[in-house]
C-alpha cells in the first residue's frame, strides 16, 4: 500500500536521522526533499507546501529545546502531520435516529463503484446493520445483474430496474428518483437497517449526471453520500472528488484500489482539498477487503511503522478461534501437530488475504524486502494439492512416507517428486522448532 511514497519518505526521515543534532539547516535540507517526495506522489502543491511548513515550525522548535534523538522526533512529527492531512481521526457512518439508514454511492465508471457497494454491504452485514443493496445505475446495461450476482454471494438482497416501476414520460433519468423510492420501501418491508445506492456513473463529470444525483439526494435525503474514487488516478481523483462535493455536497469518500502501485498522492490530498472525510479503503479484489479508515494507522503503514491492529482485526474475522486453540494444544503437545493440522493452519493463513498483504502490516517491513521475499502465491496451492494426494494415514504419520508412497503423491498432485520432499524436511524442521519451544506454544 501505497509503496513507493512510503520507501521515499522513510528513507528522507532515515538520512535525517544520520547527520546527529535535529539543526535548522538539517531541517530545512530534509523538508526539501519530503517536499519533493510527496509532490512526486501526486500530492498536491499547495498542501505539500502547508504540510513541510507545519513540520518545520515544530521540528525547529524541538531543535532549540534538545537535539536527542533527533531522528525519532522528526518521525513522530511527520507521523502527526500525516495524520492531520489524512482527516486527523476515524469518521464512522452516519446512522438514521429510524432506520433504515440511507447511504447514497457516487463516482465515475469504472471507479469500482459497484463492487464497493457489495463490499460495503458484505461489512455492514458482519457489523449486523442489515443492508439491502439499491441497483439505481439505469444506463450500464450490465449494473444490475452484476450487483446481482455480488448480492448473491454475500447474502444480501438487492433491488433494481427489474422490480422497479415503469418508465415515466421523462425516460430512465426521471424515472432514477422513484426506483430509488421503491427500492428503500422494499427494504423497509424487509426489515433492512442499511440501503446502500449504486448510482449511475459516467465516463466523465457532467452537468446531466450531476442534475440527476441532485435529484436523487432531494428525493431520498440520504445520510451519507460517498463518492468512490479509484486511488489509481491520483490527483485526477482528487479533481473528480472536487467536482462531486461542490455539487452534491459528499459526507464521505471510499478510496478503492489503494493495494495497487498508485502513488499515495489522493489518499494524503482528498482530505485536504474538499474537507470530507476517508471513510473506507478498498485493499484487493475480495469482497471482504474493504477496510474502515484510520488516519493514525495508515500514517503508520506509510512510515513503515506497520499496522498491527488491522492485522489483529482480519485475524479475528477470518480465523476460526476454536480451529486456532485446538492446532495450538496440538503444537504443544507430546505427538506435535501433523500434515493436517500443517493444512489446517495453512488454509486459516490464507483466509486472511494474500501473504505479502499480511507481511506489509509487520513493523519495518518495507515493499523492497517484499519484493525481494519469495512469496509465491502458487506454492500455496502446490503444498496444499501434495497434503491432499496423501492417504489420513500418510498426513498423521509422515514418517511411513518411502520413496514409492512419494512418487506416488508427487503423480497425483503433478509436482515434481523433489517437492514432495522439501515440504517434508520444511515441515519436519517446523516441527523440531515447535517442540524445542516447548511450554511457550502452549502459552
Amino acid at each position: 500500500m501505497l509503496q513507493a511514497l512510503s520507501d521515499r519518505l522513510t528513507t528522507v526521515l532515515r538520512n535525517l536521522a544520520g547527520r546527529g543534532a535535529l539543526t535548522e539547516e538539517a531541517v530545512t535540507d530534509g523538508l526539501r526533499e519530503i517536499r519533493r517526495v510527496l509532490l512526486e506522489a501526486d500530492v498536491s502543491y499547495e498542501l505539500s507546501r502547508v504540510f513541510t511548513e507545519r513540520v518545520r515550525e515544530k521540528a525547529v522548535g524541538l531543535a532549540a529545546v534538545k537535539s536527542v534523538s533527533p531522528g525519532q522526533q522528526l518521525v513522530k512529527i511527520v507521523h502527526d502531520e500525516l495524520v492531520t492531512l489524512l482527516g486527523g481521526a476515524k469518521a464512522p457512518l452516519k446512522h438514521a435516529t429510524v432506520p433504515p439508514t440511507v447511504i447514497l454511492l457516487v463516482g465515475l465508471q469504472g471507479s469500482g463503484k459497484t463492487t464497493t457497494a457489495a463490499k460495503l454491504a458484505a461489512r455492514l452485514k458482519k457489523e449486523q446493520k442489515a443492508p439491502f443493496l439499491v441497483a439505481a445505475d439505469v444506463y450500464r446495461p450490465a449494473a444490475e445483474e452484476q450487483l446481482r450476482q455480488l448480492g448473491g454471494r454475500i447474502g444480501v438482497e438487492v433491488f433494481g430496474p427489474a422490480n422497479g416501476p415503469p418508465g415515466g414520460s421523462d425516460g430512465p433519468s426521471g424515472d432514477v428518483p422513484n426506483l430509488v423510492r421503491s427500492g428503500i420501501a422494499a427494504a423497509v418491508k424487509a426489515r433492512a437497517r442499511t440501503v446502500i445506492v449504486d448510482s449511475a456513473g459516467r465516463l466523465q463529470v457532467d452537468a446531466e449526471m450531476m442534475a440527476e444525483l441532485v435529484r436523487l439526494r432531494d428525493a431520498v435525503r440520504p445520510q451519507e453520500i460517498l463518492l468512490v474514487a479509484d486511488a489509481m488516478t491520483g490527483q485526477d481523483a482528487v479533481t473528480v472528488a472536487r467536482g462531486f462535493h461542490e455539487a452534491v455536497g459528499v459526507t464521505g469518500v471510499i478510496l478503492t484500489k489503494l493495494d495497487g502501485d498508485a502513488r499515495g498522492g489522493a489518499a494524503l490530498s482528498i482530505h485536504g482539498v474538499t474537507g470530507a472525510p476517508i471513510k473506507y479503503i478498498g485493499v484487493g479484489e475480495r469482497l471482504e477487503a474493504l477496510e474502515e479508515f484510520d488516519p493514525v494507522r495508515l500514517a503508520g503503514r506509510i512510515l513503515q511503522q506497520g499496522d498491527v491492529v488491522a492485522l489483529v482485526e482480519r485475524a479475528q474475522e477470518t480465523v476460526d478461534a476454536a480451529e486456532a486453540a485446538r492446532l495450538a494444544r496440538k503444537a504443544g503437545s507430546k505427538r506435535g501437530m501433523d500434515l493436517q493440522d500443517f493444512l489446517s493452519a495453512m488454509r486459516q493463513v490464507q483466509g486472511m488475504g494474500p501473504l505479502k498483504s499480511i507481511l506489509g502490516m509487520l513493523p519495518g517491513v518495507s515493499s523492497k524486502m517484499l519484493s525481494g521475499a519469495n512469496v509465491d502465491e502458487r506454492r500455496v496451492k502446490h503444498v496444499e494439492a501434495i497434503i491432499l494426494s496423501m492417504t489420513p494415514a500418510e498426513r498423521q504419520r509422515p514418517d511411513i512416507l518411502n520413496g514409492s508412497r512419494r512418487a506416488r503423491i508427487a503423480r497425483g498432485a503433478g509436482r515434481p517428486v523433489q517437492e514432495v520432499n522439501q515440504l517434508l524436511k520444511q515441515f519436519e524442521q517446523m516441527r523440531k522448532m515447535i517442540k524445542s519451544m516447548g511450554g511457550h506454544v502452549r502459552g
